[in-house]
């Protein structure tokens, strides 16, 4: 997929940007920029892509990102088709040279833990436990901060991410992008249409008809942006919002399959499977376990 080069503030930025969003949904295209970018999710759901990594969100979900990998958060449809005017899309997101950090630190063994820290940023990391309740604490702060103070806070968060082991990778091993900002529209347009429908059927030939090309060619030209072709992409969308409807008990197995795209119980089952290594009901008894 041919993300959007988005410059964000000046060109020479040479310290901090903190954002903070409040819309109704998140509007940003999937996109890469020239900077560090720690982003933070105070309320809203959805799918979050990074790389070629697809996944849920909500709140709380916290990411840090090293210049150039590619991403966007993607609200569900409940969120884009929700008519009220509340802002249901809120999130602090930090901006920060790579060599920011470097030039603070003043310190070799804190340079290499930063250098490395910031090298497995590459692939998108996502942090959780203690990690994640410690640092989105100072995250809801940061904005109520002025001058050295922000700064500082900004430095002590970095530090805990610097000493954390409670993270993950998100974008494979292999994943890879060149820059190209050709076809960027396109694949903007596919990939909206794709979030907003994967709840019907949606056919080669829809899909291929929204980039305006055949079915041929844009099976090709899907596969060498996304490494995955069109089906698996959709069912792998598909099945990470079926893995959040499970965590609602209230709603039966058998509607989740449906809600989520899947036209009978067989294929969500061998899909389902395919993507977490269960079964639907087992991943329920998962989600069940891990709450008691």
């Amino acid at each position: 997929m041919k993300p959007n080069l988005i410059k964000i503030g000046n060109d020479d930025i040479n310290s901090l940007l903190i954002k903070k969003i409040e819309e109704h949904h998140y509007s940003s295209p999937f996109h890469f920029h020239n900077l560090c970018e720690l982003n933070y999710v105070v309320d809203s759901w959805g799918k979050r892509m990074v790389g070629d990594n697809i996944d849920n969100f909500s709140a709380g979900d916290l990411v840090l990102m090293s210049p150039n990998l590619p991403h966007i958060w993607y609200n569900d449809p409940s969120v884009l088709n929700n008519p009220s005017e509340n802002k249901l899309a809120k999130a602090v997101v930090i901006y920060f040279p790579y060599d920011f950090l470097m030039k603070t630190a003043g310190d070799d063994i804190v340079i290499l833990k930063t250098q490395k820290l910031l090298e497995k940023a590459k692939r998108g990391i996502r942090f959780y436990g203690k990690t994640q309740e410690e640092v989105t604490l100072k995250l809801n702060r940061i904005m109520e901060k002025n001058g050295f103070s922000k700064t500082i806070e900004f430095l002590e968060i970095m530090n805990i991410l610097i000493e954390s082991k409670e993270f993950e990778p998100l974008a494979s091993v292999g994943f890879t992008h060149n820059l190209n900002e050709k076809d960027t529209e396109r694949m903007n347009k596919v990939l909206k249409y794709i979030m907003q429908n994967f709840a019907k059927p949606i056919s080669l030939n829809e899909i291929a008809e929204i980039a305006n090309m055949t079915p041929p060619a844009f099976s090709g030209f899907f596969k060498k942006r996304t490494q995955k072709c069109f089906s698996s992409f959709l069912n792998e969308i598909r099945i990470g919002h079926a893995c959040k409807l499970l965590q609602d008990l209230e709603i039966p197995i058998s509607e989740i399959c449906y809600l989520s795209g899947f036209q009978n119980f067989t294929n969500f089952n061998k899909f389902f499977k395919h993507f977490t290594g269960k079964i639907p009901r087992e991943y329920r008894k998962h989600c069940i376990d891990l709450q008691s």
